[in-house]
């Protein structure tokens, strides 16, 4: 079923302001009609667990309602049903986003069934497997695990200890968990639901390996008691998520047939060999993570919607919360009407509006690789490198967005039925799971890094190196940029500063270009200084921690904001416009604020500029305050799924 041919759900509807409604449509930006159906059709009645149940309760509930969800059209969407069957990234993608939109254990549970067990079946599985397998993942009749995470190896999948071993003289695949390190950990579906699980191991065939590959292991009978050589266990308890049966696989020297190894890119053969399409093996596996890469996308898009569901509980009760009476304001006053309160929200909400035109990007280069048009292996890589980066910005603002909110709603904030901290505990582990951020934050670099030694690779092979650092640098950033107006903004005032204000979204444009070229020069530079005097890149790299984080993190910034830029130049709506200008100017500014001193250091600002910005964001602040209804309508949680009790008493 596909989101067009459902019934509208009764609590979809809701009565939005003129300027909401097109604050709506412009971030929902070249999605906004099919994110109109979801939101129309999505059974929004009963979807929030009731935070009273216990651990076992929490589990019945969660599965309940995503069989719920799937008989309705909004579990297994965008997953193909057999071999030949259509794939859609951009509805699989969306229906993630609507579900994250409501409780989080079940957009988890909906992503380990659908995204994770079967993403890894229909990406690295062929026909066969296809057809065996996907109607029973579609139809949640053979729930899986996705067992990759082992207690001593998480992001480094390269490492892991697990051994898928080829058997000439039975034709079988021995999985074996030869340490306790090399036990899975984790693993969603693993201490109840599930049934088989997707392993990934080394694969050894005639005593060689041959990297990390992925096979189906059945793991529980249909009485769900562990066949034989299979131990699972359950982590219990959780800081959140409670809904998700979290828990450990161990194999013992367990035989599954030869067609069960995931073999797309790389398996034994009928005469016993190892073939692979790939000959490079670290090409081939690059390529195999390669093809998961919808689960990041995806859960930095979670942990968005958590972050907008926050702010708009918190915003809508500082909109009708009133605080100590004041001259002419005897029943006191309204808590946005605080300027401290506005610095504490509105900020955070310009910020989600950027990272959700950065996301609309994010999404178009998913369906750009995925999708049925050609794309090719630097596509692939700007994508992993893309998504990277937003899955870590995202779930880190949605963390700290979460926090402000329960804080900004004062004691209502911290009683449970008003949703804030069971969000809170729910969207911690994101910053973790689908790739630590830290270490996810060090791929960007490292992948910028790359462009930039290959940029200056073919000045010198062509003999035309007359280009200093900063026009190596120019030509990577333009290469990677993420709007040409973007650009044209920054190229403008760099060549009339003087005549730029602190709104000026060109002097924003300038100095986020200008943070991200320079981190990235000077990074280079000292680590080859360090190379040199150690002797050792690794050292070099590892003692340049923080400033390999500073790079990422400005990269991601810049093309951030070169997304809202776009995104406000798009939008038709004249009043909606003005209000998107003001919000791109926050974001562009609090962005500064937070860095106000490596650009002081870095002569990119003066000191007096430097003095004023706080008062400009308060002054932002305030001329936003009258259209903070608006924007949390914008932000695209219908205000009826927002079950928390203080917007109701």
């Amino acid at each position: 079923m596909t989101l067009t041919d459902q019934t509208p759900s009764p609590l979809a509807h809701e009565r939005l302001t003129t300027v909401g409604a097109a604050l709506r449509v412009a971030l929902d930006g070249p999605y906004a009609a099919e994110r109109a159906v979801a939101r129309a059709t999505f059974p929004a009645e009963g979807a929030l667990r009731p935070v009273e149940l216990g651990i076992e309760e929490s589990r019945d509930w969660t599965l309940a309602r995503l069989l719920e969800l799937q008989a309705a059209g909004f579990g297994s969407a965008g997953v193909p049903q057999r071999a030949g069957a259509h794939a859609d990234p951009l509805e699989a993608a969306l229906t993630f986003e609507t579900l994250a939109m409501c409780d989080l254990s079940v957009t988890i549970k909906s992503g380990v069934q659908f995204g994770l067990f079967g993403g890894a079946v229909t990406n690295l599985g062929t026909a066969w497997h296809h057809d065996t397998f996907l109607p029973g993942v579609t139809s949640m009749e053979l729930l899986g695990c996705f067992a990759m995470t082992e207690l001593g190896h998480g992001s480094d999948v390269a490492s892991l200890e697990t051994t898928v071993t080829y058997l000439s003289e039975s034709d079988e695949y021995e999985v074996h968990t030869p340490t306790e390190a090399a036990t899975k950990a984790y693993i969603g579906n693993a201490a109840r639901d599930g049934r088989m699980a997707a392993v990934f191991g080394q694969l050894v065939v005639d005593g060689e390996r041959h990297g990390v590959h992925t096979i189906l292991v059945p793991i529980r009978d249909e009485d769900g008691e562990d066949l034989p050589g299979v131990t699972t266990g359950d982590h219990g308890h959780k800081g959140g998520l409670l809904g998700i049966d979290n828990g450990t696989l161990r194999f013992d020297h367990v035989r599954v047939p030869r067609r069960m190894l995931l073999d797309r890119y790389g398996g034994v053969t009928e005469d016993g060999v190892y073939a692979s399409p790939i000959a490079d093996p670290n090409r081939r596996f690059f390529t195999m993570l390669g093809t998961l890469v919808r689960g990041r996308v995806c859960v930095g898009d979670g942990g968005a919607m958590a972050a907008r569901r926050a702010l708009s509980i918190a915003t809508r009760h500082a909109l009708r919360r009133r605080q100590f009476p004041a001259p002419g304001r005897p029943d006191g006053v309204l808590l946005l009407d605080y300027v401290v309160h506005q610095r504490r929200l509105l900020p955070l909400i310009a910020r989600s509006y950027a990272l959700g035109a950065a996301q609309n990007r994010l999404i178009e280069a998913l369906v750009h690789v995925q999708g049925d048009e050609p794309s090719t292996e630097r596509d692939q890589r700007e994508l992993e490198t893309f998504a990277a980066g937003m899955k870590s910005m995202q779930t880190w603002f949605a963390n700290r967005a979460v926090q402000e909110a329960r804080e900004a709603c004062g004691g209502a904030g911290y009683i449970s039925e008003n949703e804030l901290t069971a969000l809170r505990g729910d969207v911690d582990i994101f910053a973790t799971f689908e790739g630590d951020n830290t270490v996810l934050m060090q791929l960007v670099t490292k992948a910028l890094l790359t462009d930039y030694k290959q940029a200056w690779s073919a000045l010198d092979r062509s003999g035309v190196v007359q280009a200093t650092t900063r026009a190596v640098g120019g030509m990577v950033m333009e290469r990677t940029s993420a709007g040409l107006l973007f650009d044209r903004l920054a190229a403008t005032a760099r060549r009339r500063p003087e005549e730029t204000t602190l709104v000026d979204a060109g002097w924003h444009a300038l100095m986020f270009e200008e943070r991200e070229r320079h981190a990235l020069e000077s990074l280079a530079r000292r680590m080859r200084a360090a190379a040199k005097s150690t002797g050792d890149a690794f050292e070099g790299f590892n003692r340049l921690g923080p400033h390999v984080q500073f790079v990422a993190r400005a990269h991601m910034e810049r093309v951030t904001l070169a997304a809202l830029v776009d995104m406000v130049a798009a939008c038709e709506d004249r009043e909606a416009r003005a209000v998107l200008e003001k919000v791109r100017a926050l974001y562009a500014l609090s962005s500064i604020a937070d860095d106000r001193a490596w650009f002081l250091e870095h002569s990119r600002m003066t000191t007096a500029r430097s003095k004023v910005i706080l008062d400009q964001i308060d002054a932002l602040c305030r001329e936003l305050r009258p259209h903070a209804l608006a924007l949390v309508e914008g932000l695209g949680i219908p205000e009826p799924w927002l079950a928390a009790q203080v917007l109701r008493d």
